[in-house]
């Protein structure tokens, strides 16, 4: 009875309080993940908080709203035509916390790393449950070709305008329509390029169809970019720099992001150094290509792992600017934002 009628109803988004029925939970404290600081980061450009602190975004596919309390995680999926109306499944959950990689312990990697970096025990403690998404490859890729010269609020229209044009139509929340992420077929098209500068992508629109069609037509296609995440981090750094548009700095970026290697140093080089209350010593040369092959496999490492928190958190900061990577001792930390506003 209630599935029926909530079918006859236009779909709107949901919160927590209008219809508790369809939300699942499961424990999860802020101090493991905050969903204002991880989705309005910049490591994924399609979440929206539509109402205060319910985020709405695509993930497998589906649409979801996600919301929390201090303890516990609360999602619900919209299935749109398929004319399920329910609570998320065990199974559709765990694409959430695949997502989020929840079976890791941040509480545990944040004692690490304060342990090994007494600058990392003063910032991290305004900065608590901030985590590495595992996102699609694609979807991935080509945001972050999308992200080339560029800025959040500027990438988040691009990326959405690319998947209203080419991704496949899920559903619509009151009036808010919701896409999947295109195809490499989707992208590979010979008018691609074209419509993408239409759009407004500029130059990127060249890089975007042409890495389409090099994936597809020269490495096999989404197997290739799967494969690239059980590589060595060389192998998937020098396979991914082949791309057209991805070059020695979008590729150490794409790596954690995309999970396709286990280990990545990410390095940022353009911006204004953060304030001297947080800055740690900077190099006095710039941090190119030649400073990112000369890492060791341990720094990468601990580079990979510090990046869990740090970009999401320098990307909320308001004490941190688009300055680039300094090295802690034994860590390194990305600080990337430009603005300075003040968190709850």
């Amino acid at each position: 009875m209630l599935a029926r009628s909530l079918l006859q109803r236009r779909m709107r988004h949901r919160t927590l309080a209008s219809v508790p029925a369809l939300w699942a939970s499961f424990p999860c404290p802020r101090s493991e993940l905050r969903l204002d600081l991880v989705l309005a980061s910049g490591q994924s450009f399609r979440w929206r908080e539509q109402s205060p602190a319910h985020w709405s975004g695509v993930l497998a596919d589906q649409v979801w709203t996600l919301t929390q309390t201090e303890e516990h995680l609360y999602c619900t999926v919209y299935r749109g035509d398929k004319g399920r109306v329910g609570r998320p499944t065990l199974e559709e959950l765990k694409a959430v916390r695949q997502y989020f990689q929840l079976d890791v312990s941040l509480a545990q990697l944040y004692h690490h790393w304060s342990s090994v970096d007494p600058h990392f025990q003063e910032v991290a403690q305004k900065f608590q449950g901030v985590r590495l998404l595992q996102q699609d490859p694609i979807e991935c890729l080509f945001s972050f070709i999308c992200s080339s010269n560029n800025n959040i609020a500027r990438i988040t229209g691009m990326v959405e305008r690319l998947c209203q044009t080419f991704g496949p139509r899920l559903l619509q929340l009151d009036d808010v329509t919701y896409h999947g992420f295109p195809t490499l077929q989707a992208l590979a098209g010979p008018q691609v390029e074209a419509q993408l500068r239409k759009l407004g992508l500029g130059y990127r629109a060249r890089y975007v169809s042409a890495s389409a069609r090099a994936i597809l037509e020269e490495r096999g296609g989404l197997p290739w970019l799967q494969q690239l995440r059980k590589a060595p981090y060389e192998e998937a750094h020098k396979a991914l720099c082949t791309l057209p548009g991805v070059g020695t700095k979008t590729s150490p970026r794409l790596c954690p992001w995309t999970s396709m290697c286990g280990r990545s140093l990410n390095v940022t080089t353009a911006g204004t150094p953060p304030p001297p209350r947080v800055r740690a010593p900077r190099p006095t040369r710039n941090w190119g290509p030649r400073f990112t092959e000369g890492t060791t496999e341990a720094q990468r490492d601990e580079g990979f792992r510090i990046s869990n928190w740090s970009e999401a958190e320098s990307n909320s900061n308001p004490s941190l600017s688009d300055a680039g990577s300094w090295p802690f001792s034994p860590c390194l930390l990305e600080f990337l934002s430009d603005q300075f506003r003040e968190l709850p």
